[in-house]
């Protein structure tokens, strides 16, 4: 994800270092994007990062990290110490490494 959307895994980095989550800011830089929720919603921009059956719950292991962006939120679903999903709402359009904006 870093090479297709740097200023979020460099965001995402610096605010897991700030609340001291160092395991999961050093797990952040080597995220891969598996799908965007597809939800449809102009607010949400949420993306999965590995794969769990749509609909289902995470059960044991899960946690949620809700973070303090400067604008928006974001929303970390970790599940044994790996991000599975990152919820990101109400936030200026991120745009593609490469893509025009």
């Amino acid at each position: 994800m870093r090479d297709v959307f740097p200023d979020l895994i460099a965001e995402l980095t610096a605010l897991l270092e700030d609340e001291g989550d160092r395991d999961l800011a050093i797990c952040a830089w080597d995220l891969r994007l598996v799908d965007e929720c597809g939800c449809g919603d102009d607010f949400c921009q949420s993306i999965r990062t590995a794969d769990h059956p749509q609909g289902q719950p995470y059960g044991p292991g899960h946690r949620c990290v809700p973070l303090l962006p400067s604008k928006g939120m974001l929303i970390l679903d970790v599940v044994d110490g790996r991000i599975m999903y990152i919820e990101i709402l109400d936030r200026p359009p991120m745009h593609r490494q490469g893509s025009q904006p």
